[in-house]
């Protein structure tokens, strides 16, 4: 089992910036590939950026290309969300996940989830 802890959210006005960080601990070894989500309030949970163990691949949502970005520190099995540009529309409760196998913009690809964090951008 993989545990996966977010950390980092909270309020801020648009334009400004946050970092998000997911810890994870157990079994570590079996990570392919991270994934960060958001789901607002009333929607469906949607894909944000995704990134593989050794950094090579990366995928972002088109919402948020050029604004945000994806990376991992293996040593410290954290994976981080810089979001910069922020806007109302990015408003959501963020999640961590982590896939054994391979990684891309669909739920259903990760085997590990954190509990989120909450991101609040005001206007």
């Amino acid at each position: 089992q993989v545990q996966l802890v977010e950390s980092g959210g909270g309020l801020v006005q648009a334009g400004g910036s946050l970092r998000l960080s997911c810890a994870a601990s157990g079994r570590t070894g079996s990570i392919y590939g991270w994934g960060w989500f958001r789901q607002a309030p009333g929607k469906e949970r949607e894909f944000v950026a995704c990134i593989s163990w050794n950094g090579v691949t990366t995928n972002y949502a088109e919402s948020v290309k050029g604004r945000f970005t994806i990376s991992r520190d293996n040593a410290k099995n954290t994976v981080y969300l810089q979001m910069t540009s922020l806007r109302p529309e990015d408003t959501a409760v963020y999640f961590c996940a982590a896939a054994s196998t391979y990684i891309g913009g669909s739920p259903a690809q990760y085997n590990y989830w954190g509990q989120g964090t909450q991101v609040t951008v005001s206007s």
